[in-house]
């Protein structure tokens, strides 16, 4: 996988204005050795605690707005700060996780510098922030309105049913019913069924 490593004065440009000083606190007091990867489908960040000889570690996917940016970032961040309170034997998206990652999160908003509808959809969840890296689907939805989209690339949710998609390395699906809080698929290849978040972007077909 390719990556590049993120100088600490170069990191200011993937950051919404505003928001370098607080997240420079953070990297500085856990001495985290932060990764700028290029796209990953499958995630947007990671992290990884530290062992002997290696300070604790993110990854951070650089094709990301500004915003999504940040909050992936503070989501790994909230990662960090809950090893660090409660140690490794607590869920990975438990009720630690959640309570730092919304006191991380509030922090941010605090400061002004969120769009009004992202920090209202913060807001909104602070408490119980979901385990996805952009938080619940609605902000996600919201963020997605700072991307560059690609023309025929679109969500799942926004495919019609019974069309078909990509999702790249020509696999092809047909877009079914929705069941409870994901979209069943059909592989056209292989007729297997997979469940879709429906904010998955995928690659509309003609």
């Amino acid at each position: 996988m390719s990556k590049k490593e993120a100088p600490l004065n170069t990191l200011q440009s993937f950051l919404p204005a505003g928001s370098y000083d607080l997240v420079m606190e953070y990297l500085h007091q856990y001495k985290v050795h932060l990764t700028i990867t290029r796209e990953r489908k499958s995630i947007l960040g990671d992290y990884r605690h530290a062992i002997p000889g290696k300070n604790h570690r993110i990854t951070v996917n650089g094709n990301l707005n500004p915003y999504a940016f940040l909050i992936t970032l503070l989501h790994e961040l909230a990662h960090l700060v809950a090893f660090m309170q409660f140690g490794n034997r607590i869920p990975s998206h438990g009720k630690e996780w959640k309570m730092v990652y919304g006191k991380v999160l509030e922090q941010f908003v605090k400061l002004n510098i969120l769009p009004q509808d992202i920090s209202k959809e913060i807001l909104k969840t602070i408490h119980s922030p979901a385990a996805t890296s952009c938080a619940e689907d609605g902000l996600i939805r919201i963020l997605r309105r700072y991307d560059q989209v690609e023309e025929g690339v679109k969500l799942v949710e926004e495919i019609a049913p019974g069309k078909l998609f990509s999702i790249g390395e020509g696999r092809i699906f047909k877009r079914g019913e929705k069941v409870r809080k994901r979209f069943k698929c059909i592989e056209v290849d292989t007729g297997r069924i997979y469940l879709f978040s429906p904010v998955y972007e995928v690659r509309e077909l003609a």
